[in-house]
């Protein structure tokens, strides 16, 4: 039998990138992109490498170029490092688990290194295959927290819970990251379905020249956070109400509110954070509020998520950003919940 799971890029709306810092947030996952693991029995355990683990190139700008794309490190260790944990979960929880092995091979359409959390999307699907595999269940938010110890814990990937809750859930999610709630609920915050209308007018543009990993942001947000750095635990806390404010400005169906609750999230990354946004992602939410749209980046940087007004507004967007290759898309999000 061959198991095949599916998961879905992530964008934030609002309060990133707070949810590493008992902050807030709003998120979702769209269809527009996956990444998908195939799992089958084998005698032995074999992870298979793809595209991205290439080690053999035409020549050096073939190797530049791969590496622009995917980084230093592959896919491998992605898959690598989810297996670890599955078994390190095991252990502790006192699951023994059948002798058979597997063979892994992995598939991705999400654009890499982006800020859509294409490295987490991965992990996230190839836990559901292994678990389905032993025929074990798990609940989105214990498979979140799972999630991000492989990145941590096994790979040194600075991350909050956002992307994997959301990826866990598949639907959009209200997270509330308390640090006292989370300390009395074994690291897990308080996750609530959100409620996304359809005309929402959301879309998202990438850059097609752009790749950066999230610890360019995380690993100096870090620092000062831990500093006790007054102007970014006031961001934090503003972070948190602007998602309130979201949450409310969506049930109200208020589009000016919700475009100016966009605007400032990244206006508020820029006060804070300046060094960490590039001047790539700064000109790309230049352009796309030349066309009037709001915009902020969807993650850590490379993609940009906003509002539009209606379809001549998004006519224009998508020809501004055109101009300088960044591709513009309307998220397919999805709602169902459950595992894909």
């Amino acid at each position: 039998m061959i198991i095949r799971k599916i998961a879905y890029p992530r964008a934030a709306l609002i309060g990133n990138p707070s949810d590493g810092y008992h902050g807030k947030t709003i998120a979702f996952v769209f269809r527009n992109f996956q990444a998908e693991i195939m799992l089958y029995e084998t005698p032995e355990l074999v992870l298979v490498p793809t595209v991205r683990d290439n080690t053999v190139f035409s020549d050096m700008k073939a190797l530049s170029a791969d590496v622009k794309q995917y980084g230093y490190y592959g896919g491998i260790r992605l898959m690598k490092a989810a297996v670890k944990k599955f078994h390190d979960y095991c252990c502790q929880n006192g699951i023994s688990l059948p002798e058979k092995n597997f063979t892994m091979r992995y598939f991705s359409t999400i654009p890499n290194r982006l800020g859509l959390a294409g490295s987490s999307a991965l992990i996230t699907a190839a836990m559901r295959a292994m678990f389905t595999f032993y025929g074990l269940t798990v609940t989105p938010g214990r498979l979140a927290s799972l999630v991000l110890a492989a990145e941590r814990e096994e790979l040194d990937i600075p991350a909050g819970l956002q992307d994997r809750v959301a990826q866990a859930y598949n639907m959009p999610v209200f997270m509330d990251f308390d640090k006292a709630y989370m300390d009395s609920h074994d690291g897990m915050g308080k996750y609530e379905k959100f409620d996304l209308p359809d005309d929402m007018n959301l879309f998202i543009a990438y850059r097609t020249d752009l790749a950066e990993g999230s610890e360019v942001l995380h690993s100096r947000l870090r620092e000062d956070f831990n500093a006790g750095k007054k102007e970014v635990l006031d961001a934090m806390k503003e972070w948190a109400f602007l998602t309130e404010e979201m949450r409310l400005a969506v049930g109200a169906r208020d589009r000016e509110k919700i475009m100016r609750l966009i605007d400032r999230n990244f206006d508020l990354r820029c006060e804070v954070c300046a060094s960490a946004v590039s001047e790539k992602n700064r000109r790309m939410v230049e352009l796309a509020r030349s066309a009037g749209a709001s915009a902020k980046l969807t993650g850590s940087g490379g993609a940009v998520i906003g509002c539009y007004r209606d379809e001549k507004m998004y006519e224009k967007l998508c020809r501004t950003l055109k101009e300088e290759h960044i591709e513009t898309l309307k998220p397919q999000i999805v709602r169902s919940g459950g595992e894909a």
